[in-house]
């Protein structure tokens, strides 16, 4: 089993940055990969970035394409989700989600290829 715990998020103007963290646990954190997911009011979970198990791969979401930038840290276990200029379009609770699976241009986006998932974190971005 694994455990992902995020941290960071909190309340900021438009064009501030944040850094989330996500801790991993309980599992081989170099034999996962992840990405992270937002989930605003309403709507549905949808992807933002995702790296692969060495960071040979990296995807992001149109949206958000330029202003963000996923990174991991094997040795300590974390993924982290620079965020920069953010809106209030970004306002949205964050998960971070691990997966035993290789990452693919046709699955990397899909929330069912995930296992694991963290509780999330709130990140509200006021105008």
């Amino acid at each position: 089993q694994v455990q992902l715990v995020e941290s960071g998020g909190g309340l900021v103007q438009a064009g501030a940055s944040l850094r989330l963290s996500c801790a991993a646990s309980g599992r081989t954190f170099s034999s996962l990969a992840a990405s992270w997911f937002r989930q605003a009011p309403g709507k549905a979970r949808d992807f933002v970035a995702a790296i692969s198990r060495s960071a040979g791969s990296i995807y992001y979401a149109d949206s958000v394409k330029g202003r963000v930038t996923i990174s991991r840290d094997n040795a300590k276990t974390t993924v982290y989700l620079q965020m920069n200029s953010l809106k209030p379009e970004d306002t949205a609770v964050y998960y971070c989600a691990a997966t035993v699976f290789y990452l693919s241009n046709s699955n990397y986006r899909k929330r069912e290829i995930y296992n694991y998932w963290g509780q999330g974190t709130q990140v509200t971005v006021s105008s």
